[in-house]
């Protein structure tokens, strides 16, 4: 489906032509109370029951998530007035949570409006780029193998009020399009199923991606791959009848860049578990498993239509882990890519092989900081839950990346990298193993495991999104069912960051 389109509005909202006409509410102590910005618009219904009134007549709470439709009567010209809830203002409240509310309203609010042509939001005076964003991907659904009718188009424009029509206002609009369409480039590639999205496939999308957005683009194939010495790559795709890819994609930083950033993203387009073969309950959930390599391909294209001023090249190994004559088998050892020895122990844990060559490919750029990021354990959500990432790697490049993931509202923790847990990775027959001979601390493992491949001194940050790129649940706020984008946002926030401040 189409992608809805935003204007700026100023003037009174109460006289804005429109379909509909959204204000926010809070929980109070003795009910809902009334979000700022619509100042105008309670004015405007002073004659006809209140808007607060009518809106709690309706059943409105002010709780998150919550979209309650009242007929204007007239009162004013949009037909329509849509409340939508907030939750509560917490003593406190620092801006970033502030903002994620906003978010997470105008994207409740998107969804249930689906349909309507046009609509004009008052949360835009209380955020501008958190309701583009919220209104963005809460409108988004993925319809590509709909043919019994794809349901509601999304709201056609999102009229912005606004106290003025700047190029403040109209460069935090087009910042918040461009962000918001990243999130969505990689929910595509993610939401696409597994027969049509394999590594050979993958990889020409993500070309045609960086094509589009003028970047250098380099695909290496399984021969390439072999004689490159990728043992990771080729041992976890050998199984499949469809061959890895390793895809390399640079965006330049422009004239003068003034920092390197390495992006690496695993990029399993199918994880059945290998020899180790996963239960069949919800393995069709592993078509997520090339989430991260969703995200930095996403991410990359994003910096150059920002024009960020850093050079930011994306690494990204593509394979398909499945079961056969040819699979790898527990009990292997791997070459991998700069010369480490790994014995495998266990085939589902294949994401960390992928991601071990492409690291050290990565680190041969010298870059002034690496950024992995994967599904890359199911430890994550036994620690964290679905909607809370786990991030580890060098001490103060971790904290950064985890409070950036924290303010842009999709949620990262720092977490450590404990020695005790390290000689549990070491093997009889190899350098190190791929896991431990237990369960504790599985996250905190495969960090460590990653770490091993890391150039001494580069600050690094991997992020452990298994839950959180992927939404099995029903909608919520901003988020749908399927492919989340996770962490697209969080990545453009520290590119900026390292844009702005080295």
């Amino acid at each position: 489906m189409s992608a809805p389109e935003f204007s700026l509005v100023t003037g009174s909202a109460a006289t804005a032509e429109a379909d509909a006409l959204i204000v926010g509410l809070r929980t109070g102590d003795d009910g809902p109370v009334l979000a700022g910005g619509a100042e105008d618009v309670v004015a405007a219904f002073s004659e006809a029951g209140g808007l607060l009134e009518l809106l709690t007549l309706a059943g409105a709470s002010g709780k998150a998530d919550e979209v309650v439709k009242l007929p204007s009567r007239g009162a004013v010209s949009a037909a329509l007035v849509v409340g939508v809830g907030l939750g509560a203002a917490k003593a406190g409240q620092d801006a970033a949570a502030a903002a994620e509310q906003v978010r997470r309203a105008s994207g409740s609010a998107a969804r249930a409006l689906a349909g309507t042509g046009h609509v004009v939001s008052t949360l835009a005076r209380l955020d501008l780029a958190a309701t583009v964003e919220g209104s963005l991907l809460g409108a988004y659904t993925f319809t590509t193998y709909k043919t019994n009718g794809a349901g509601k188009e999304p709201v056609g424009n999102f009229g912005l009020l606004v106290e003025k029509s700047d190029e403040e206002s109209t460069d935090a609009l087009t910042r918040a399009v461009a962000i918001a369409g990243a999130v969505r480039t990689a929910r595509n590639l993610i939401n696409t199923p597994p027969n049509d999205l394999f590594p050979a496939s993958f990889a020409d999308r993500a070309a045609d991606i960086g094509a589009g957005a003028g970047l250098e683009v380099e695909v290496l194939d399984e021969r390439e791959l072999a004689d490159g010495g990728y043992g990771g790559v080729l041992g976890v795709g050998i199984g499949s009848s469809r061959p890895p890819r390793l895809v390399r994609l640079r965006w330049s930083g422009g004239d003068s860049p003034r920092a390197s950033v390495a992006l690496v993203g695993k990029g399993i387009t199918f994880d059945t578990g290998g020899i180790s073969i996963k239960p069949a309950a919800n393995m069709d959930h592993m078509t997520s498993d090339m989430s991260g390599a969703a995200a930095v391909i996403a991410t990359v294209a994003l910096a150059a239509e920002l024009r960020l001023p850093i050079t930011v090249t994306a690494t990204v190994p593509m394979a398909e882990n499945m079961p056969s004559a040819t699979a790898y088998r527990p009990g292997d050892v791997l070459t991998m890519y700069g010369g480490k020895t790994v014995e495998v122990l266990n085939t589902d844990a294949e994401g960390r092989l992928v991601l071990a060559d492409a690291i050290v490919r990565a680190a041969e750029d010298s870059p002034d900081y690496l950024i992995e990021t994967s599904t890359l354990t199911g430890a994550q959500m036994v620690a964290l839950g679905n909607r809370t990432a786990g991030v580890m790697g060098s001490d103060e490049f971790r904290d950064r990346v985890a409070a950036h993931a924290k303010a842009t509202g999709e949620g990262g923790w720092a977490m450590p990298l404990p020695e005790e847990l390290r000689g549990d990775l070491d093997s009889r027959l190899a350098d190190l193993a791929n896991v431990t001979g237990h369960r504790w601390g599985g996250m905190l493992a495969a960090g460590l495991f990653l770490r091993e491949f890391v150039a001494d001194g580069l600050p690094w940050a991997h992020i452990d999104i298994a839950g959180p790129s992927f939404n099995s649940g029903g909608p919520w706020g901003y988020t749908g069912k399927g492919g989340t984008g996770v962490p697209v946002r969080t990545l453009a926030a520290v590119l900026t960051d390292i844009a702005e401040n080295g």
